[in-house]
């Protein structure tokens, strides 16, 4: 449907040096998305919308770059920390003061499996992203008497620009190959793999569900 496209596609204009839009929000409805800039601008735009009944958000973008932790310095770190945590902490901390007033509201934030194993090369990346899920199940618990509920999926290895620039060079196909040996489903995941995913845990079929994290990777990380 149109949402599952939006959600497939939100992510994806993103400029790396830039980190202009960072976060699709599904606003008055599940046919209505508003992309936000992680801006003071951006962050205005939002707050001026506060007053419409926002019902779902997701938190969907990401930025990283492969390189071992000694060898990064810490305003490589900012640019990391700026995207993947501050991000999410800006745009929630606005759009769930609006769920709360109505008593009404659904969040799925997309982190990564980083987040829950650890991945070599990154580690600024993956404290995000294990930021995002302890911060989803955080405000789980604050606020499942007011009506919002917030779960996390966490996406294993995925066919995209950023893996595709971590897999450069040399020895990129046979790390890409031993990659896909790891996974038990023998492939990478591909964008269209979450969307159904994120719009069950926008539905009201997931009314019984807050503080979750779902992997999604092939069965690579199997949770119990």
């Amino acid at each position: 449907n149109d949402f599952a496209f939006v959600l497939r596609t939100a992510g994806a204009n993103m400029r790396d040096n830039e980190f202009r839009i960072s976060y699709a929000i599904a606003v008055g409805g599940v046919h209505t998305i508003a992309l936000i800039a992680h801006t003071d601008c951006g962050m205005a735009r939002l707050d001026q919308r506060r007053e419409q009944f926002i019902e779902g958000m997701v938190t969907n973008a990401g930025w990283d770059r492969a390189c071992n932790f000694l060898d990064t310095e810490p305003d490589f770190w900012r640019k990391i920390v700026a995207v993947n945590l501050f991000g999410p902490l800006n745009v929630t901390h606005v759009v769930l003061r609006a769920m709360t007033a109505r008593g009404f509201g659904r969040v799925v934030n997309v982190a990564s499996d980083a987040g829950r194993v650890g991945s070599s090369g990154e580690a600024v990346y993956s404290a995000c992203k294990g930021g995002i899920i302890a911060l989803t199940k955080t405000l789980a618990r604050e606020l499942v008497g007011k009506g919002v509920i917030l779960n996390t999926i966490c996406p294993g290895p995925t066919d995209t620009a950023i893996l595709r620039s971590f897999l450069e060079g040399p020895e990129g196909a046979r790390i890409a190959e031993a990659l896909r040996r790891a996974i038990p489903m023998r492939r990478l995941g591909v964008p269209e793999d979450y969307p159904g995913l994120i719009a069950f845990l926008l539905s009201d079929d997931a009314a019984y569900m807050t503080g979750q994290t779902i992997s999604v990777s092939g069965g690579l990380t199997m949770h119990g």
